[in-house]
């Protein structure tokens, strides 16, 4: 399927900076799919915009929107604290697609009737459509969907069609007089067949929309918007070696230049030898002017037997910005320029943001990460986050517009908080000797396998749990590790890689043997969700 004829040509797209208007509108409603869904726009490079659903009329109008998307969400629209919307948006003449708790509001609006399920829907359904609709044209009359909801549309308001529906419930509808349409499914999620088609239906054949994004004009756009941010003063970014903060870094490098000094910390929570090697690829491959700090002593003092994954996280966060605080310090002392230090930059992402905070709507906060919800209220920086609302695979993506090395760009996440949060309960040195050596038998058999650059992450996990084993023929009594490789496109979703068995075999076999204290080995075939793909 291809966009309407209104759409740009893709010359014409190439050379395009990324337009802030004319695109599509999403109103969160506190869905953890929400950044999802602009990032699905994004992909027919088209413009959107995330605005809390209690954004002013004015602030949704002033982005003059061909289009408006009504987010999912956890609350009921019959709650007496559900999530407000101004009714008026639905006056401004455009196109509204309302997805899930989107499309109850939209029909509780509009007077139709919303109401707890008798059977709830989570996970796949088959939906039946009745041909016709615009916003299903050239969709299978049956495909599977993704569901995620408890309540259920059961009288549509006046001027409302059912266009689709499910053993249980109504699935879609659509007022075509004013260009309202509904869908209780998720279409941005990969798991609903033809979703990505069905919202291009609704960006180029209900709404109009023309091409006006893409990743060369988002790097104009964010290096012209970090240098206005910057002016007049200098920068600490915290560099951790991952792909996040090396784009992080380079897109603020093309902003200020030399004005940008690169912090990397040894917090002790490295993998085997991180510390080294990254500091000179860093330094070697990347050109980047990076101060390495070695605070290993400090951070595991300041961790020293505490459990909570919440706490750890929290204590990482503001020991970082303590460190960082101090490298500022530093720099004004030795500055000839007499710049100040005003901000630290971060390869925040969206997927950090979204489990960390509500930063859009009401969202449920999953876990902190240590750079977006572990942060101490009074720090002495701003924050510069180039890649706040983007996904993994966008950053890789535009780490490649910037030339920055594939050896850097296929690496796995690695977490902020480091093997802290992989080491389940308090951390010692001897934990942590242990969970490296582990880890580093993950990485090396799936490397082998040529399986790296084809999973999302592979990891290991040191589990709170001592189990009876034997070895050379006496009695063992030993610690217990997980072994964790998923495959996912964004993180926001993640499936448990099916390893081969020779594979996994290797992997147990070398742990058991190579790693000291280390008598059994588990595999973790849990997805997200309803599990996250770290452990803490």
């Amino acid at each position: 399927m291809t966009p309407s004829s209104g759409a740009a040509s893709q010359k014409e797209t190439d050379s395009l900076v990324s337009s802030t208007k004319h695109g599509i509108v999403v109103l969160d409603f506190g869905g953890q799919y929400t950044q999802l869904i602009a990032r699905r726009v994004r992909e027919q490079q088209v413009f959107s915009a995330v605005l809390p659903c209690t954004a002013k009329l004015d602030e949704i109008r002033a982005l003059e929107p061909v289009g408006i998307i009504l987010s999912g969400g956890p609350s009921s629209v019959y709650d007496k604290d559900a999530p407000y919307c101004d009714p008026k948006v639905l006056d401004f003449g455009v196109p509204v697609l309302g997805i899930c708790y989107g499309m109850q509001w939209l029909a509780h609006t509009l007077g139709g009737k919303v109401s707890p399920a008798d059977r709830r829907e989570y996970g796949r359904a088959s939906l039946d459509l009745t041909p016709g609709s615009k916003l299903f044209s050239g969709i299978p009359a049956t495909l599977n969907i993704w569901n995620s909801h408890g309540d259920h549309v059961i009288d549509v308001p006046e001027g409302f069609a059912i266009t689709g529906r499910t053993h249980n419930a109504v699935a879609s509808v659509e007022h075509t007089g004013k260009n309202f349409y509904g869908v209780q499914f998720h279409v941005e999620v990969n798991h609903t067949e033809r979703g990505t088609d069905i919202l291009r239906n609704f960006i180029f054949e209900v709404c109009g929309a023309k091409q006006n994004w893409n990743r060369a004009g988002f790097i104009s756009a964010t290096i012209d918007s970090i240098r206005k941010q910057s002016e007049g003063c200098r920068a600490i970014c915290a560099l951790s070696g991952g792909v996040d903060s090396a784009v992080a870094a380079a897109l603020v490098h093309r902003a200020i230049g030399d004005r940008l000094t690169n912090v990397f910390v040894n917090t002790g929570l490295l993998r085997r030898n991180e510390f080294e090697e990254t500091l000179a690829l860093l330094r070697d491959r990347l050109h980047l002017n990076v101060i390495g700090v070695d605070a290993t002593d400090r951070f595991l003092a300041k961790l020293a037997g505490v459990t909570d994954p919440e706490k750890k996280r929290k204590i990482i966060g503001y020991e970082f910005i303590d460190i960082f605080a101090e490298e500022q310090r530093k720099l004004i002392a030795a500055s000839k320029d007499g710049l100040p230090v005003k901000f630290l930059v971060q390869g925040t992402l969206y997927p950090d943001v979204i489990e960390s905070v509500s930063v859009k709507g009401p969202s449920a906060v999953i876990k902190s990460h240590h750079n977006v919800g572990g942060l101490p209220d009074d720090m002495p920086f701003g924050l510069i986050e180039p890649l706040r609302d983007l996904f993994k695979d966008e950053v890789r993506q535009i780490g490649r517009e910037l030339g920055l090395p594939e050896e850097i760009l296929i690496k796995h996440p690695f977490p902020g908080p480091g093997l802290a949060v992989r080491i389940l309960g308090d951390i010692t040195r001897e934990k942590l000797d242990t969970l490296r050596g582990a880890d580093a038998v993950v990485v090396e058999e799936i490397r082998k396998a040529g399986l790296y650059s084809k999973v999302w992450q592979a990891f290991a996990v040191l589990l709170p749990v001592r189990s009876v084993g034997v070895m050379g023929d006496g009695r063992t009594y030993g610690n217990a590790v997980a072994i964790r490789v998923v495959e996912s496109l964004d993180a926001m979703t993640a499936d448990w890689s099916r390893l081969p068995m020779d594979v996994l075999e290797r992997m147990s076999v070398r742990i058991v043997n190579e790693v000291p204290g280390v008598n059994r080995v588990v595999y973790d075939i849990s997805s997200k969700p309803p599990s996250t793909i770290e452990w803490e």
